[in-house]
């Protein structure tokens, strides 16, 4: 959704369920880190097979300035 930039309602009927379903189930997911945790097993078992390259990889992070005595 977040990167074609449909809608939950504009969620085409070949994916099955009706849209508030899917909406729901992947507010839980995300509430419960489940894609998270499916990206490390990903990640786990590429790595096993040897099937990653980290040679090339992109790090990104944000730099906020902190408060003056540690508020």
């Amino acid at each position: 959704m977040a990167t074609s930039g449909c809608t939950w309602r504009q969620l085409p009927p070949v994916f099955g369920p009706a849209w508030p379903t899917v909406y729901r189930r992947f507010a839980q997911w995300s509430r419960e880190r489940v894609w998270a945790q499916l990206h490390r097993v990903i990640l786990d078992e590429l790595g096993a097979r040897g099937a990653l390259d980290w040679s090339r990889c992109a790090i990104d992070s944000v730099s906020v300035r902190a408060a003056k005595g540690g508020h």
